[in-house]
């Protein structure tokens, strides 16, 4: 997917939260994140939103203390106060080009990092708001098989900001080998002296996880256990380290 398709996902995604939050109301519970009611998991995804809209104006770093965020004067308005935060991030972004340089927090300091970005992070949030509102809609394959790797690829740089949770990262060469069983998606995670490395290929793992590219995606991102995905080999290499698992 490029910078413009991710910019689609984003539109729509968004649109899709928002149906899911006025379904479901502001004080409900969301159990796909249960430390959050749903006026905090549409809070927390616009204010992302709006930081990433800053650093878009700028092309630089902005403090998220920083922001006007506007907030609205009760929690049955956050929905509306999100659609507009996300319609003005498309738009936005629509209009750099996605090789232009930008800061970001990841490797790669250009604007497609944050149509990537946002459009994965809307993705999973929208998932989670509709876990409040009747059942949550699938991910489609291409994305969340494009979701797990932009996660990994990520991974090392956002732990940064949990630097408690860094030592997850290390090992004596443990191996953990992801597999997509319903795409083109496979992946060996390598726990090193000196941090993690990350391939793209079909090989042999201390564990081995199989499932499809939605079940693996909402893994990795703590949305759902090993449970009903397929596991070969030492479960424990993966267990040792759910740190990896936040998001």
């Amino acid at each position: 997917m490029d910078h413009q398709q991710f910019l689609d996902v984003i539109e729509r995604e968004a649109a899709a939260l928002v149906a899911a939050a006025r379904t479901a109301g502001p004080t409900a519970a969301v159990p796909a994140t249960p430390e959050w009611t749903m006026a905090k998991l549409v809070k927390h995804t616009g204010t992302t939103h709006r930081w990433v809209l800053g650093i878009a104006t700028t092309r630089a770093f902005v403090s998220p203390a920083d922001l006007d965020l506007a907030l609205p004067a009760g929690d049955d308005d956050y929905a509306d106060w999100f659609a507009a935060g996300a319609a003005d991030l498309v738009e936005t972004l629509r209009g750099i080009d996605a090789d232009a340089d930008m800061w970001s927090w990841g490797p790669d300091q250009h604007a497609r990092f944050w149509s990537r970005r946002m459009a994965h992070e809307t993705t999973v949030h929208r998932w989670d708001a509709e876990s409040a509102a009747g059942g949550s809609g699938p991910i489609e394959t291409a994305l969340a098989i494009d979701g797990i790797d932009e996660r990994l690829v990520n991974l090392t740089a956002s732990l940064n900001f949990r630097p408690d949770d860094l030592a997850a990262l290390v090992g004596d060469g443990e191996s953990v080998h992801l597999h997509v069983t319903d795409g083109d998606g496979e992946w060996v995670l390598r726990f090193e002296p000196d941090g993690l490395a990350i391939t793209r290929e079909h090989a042999k793992g201390d564990v081995a996880v199989r499932g499809s590219a939605q079940d693996l995606l909402l893994y990795a991102t703590g949305r759902r256990g090993l449970e009903g995905l397929e596991v070969f080999g030492d479960a424990s290499v993966l267990e040792s380290r759910d740190a990896i698992r936040k998001f």
